[in-house]
């Protein structure tokens, strides 16, 4: 195992700033550096331990998921190896954690995917019947497969705040008040972009979800987030299909009706339910056994679903 990152300090590049985990670098007009760091939120707040390899995770897990996605929808990615733009001192920090991207100008969206009835959907659905809107049918227990993914967007929360989930039709609206500029000149609008992130969204995520399928592994949910370049077009970008950014259940102890153990940081919010915490920052502490389990949780996701051993 590396030595936890809680907070990459990169002097040779200037810092645009930091979110929830991951901390953003400038590398000319035209790139970022995007370090990925071992911090750990939960309810929208930043836990005060670090979780040992868990960037490491993430990255090489999103990387898998670029080359094996990449013929959906272009990604982010550039080639170019982060150890290349920061100095000697400073490569211990971006090794196996960081990854050079283009410069691409986000969608005001979380492109959140559904696959089965759980979390804040599961509570709407006994609320409302349906999720987000989306009318579905009844009679649907917690944890149960829809009969298709969904697409239920949300707006993107600066750190600290919640996300809230937004109607189809105010995530074009976002997307063409935020990007009209963007846009300008390429005879494209954010509605076209958002509706070309809906169906990328849902294709990325039935692709991702049979191949998990066939590793033992449910993709209950995602979310995804995408930018545009100057000709706009659409790209991956951020994460793809991480723990982090979805709800992963072994298929082995899966069934309707209770809410499945999960390789994602749901083993966290379980503990941190168990005290008496107002949900709002500063985090606690969480024990070294929590942090242990869940640092092999965050590996043993990665292994399962790739075959493959972290370096």
């Amino acid at each position: 195992m590396a030595k936890p990152l809680f907070e990459s300090s990169i002097k040779s590049l200037p810092l645009l700033g930091r979110g929830k985990v991951r901390d953003i670098y400038a590398v000319g007009d035209d790139k970022l550096l995007i370090v990925t760091s071992d911090r750990l939120s939960a309810f929208d707040v930043i836990l005060p331990n670090p979780i040992t390899d868990k960037g490491r995770v993430l990255t090489a897990m999103a990387n898998f998921w670029f080359e094996r996605l990449g013929h959906i929808v272009p990604n982010q990615l550039t080639g170019i190896a982060p150890e290349t733009v920061v100095t000697a001192e400073e490569r211990e920090q971006v090794a196996g954690r960081a990854l050079v991207v283009k410069r691409l100008a986000p969608l005001p969206i979380e492109a959140v995917v559904r696959g089965y009835v759980i979390g804040s959907g599961w509570k709407d659905y006994q609320d409302t019947g349906a999720i987000c809107g989306i009318a579905l049918p009844a009679g649907l227990a917690q944890a149960a497969k829809l009969p298709a993914p969904i697409f239920t967007p949300a707006s993107k929360a600066d750190v600290g705040d919640h996300d809230e989930n937004i109607s189809f039709e105010q995530a074009q609206a976002r997307c063409d008040t935020v990007l009209k500029d963007v846009l300008a000149g390429t005879g494209k609008t954010g509605a076209q972009l958002a509706t070309e992130a809906r169906d990328a969204a849902i294709a990325l995520y039935t692709q991702a979800a049979d191949y998990a399928a066939s590793r033992g592994i449910i993709i209950a949910d995602t979310k995804f987030e995408f930018g545009v370049d100057a000709a706009g077009t659409l790209h991956l970008i951020d994460e793809a299909l991480t723990p982090d950014s979805s709800r992963f259940w072994p298929a082995d102890s899966y069934r309707e009706g209770i809410s499945p153990p999960s390789y994602d940081k749901q083993y966290v919010r379980d503990y941190l339910e168990t005290l008496d915490w107002n949900k709002k920052a500063p985090g606690p502490q969480l024990p070294p056994e929590v942090v242990e389990r869940t640092a092999a949780k965050y590996r043993e996701a990665y292994e399962k679903l790739t075959g493959r051993s972290l370096a």
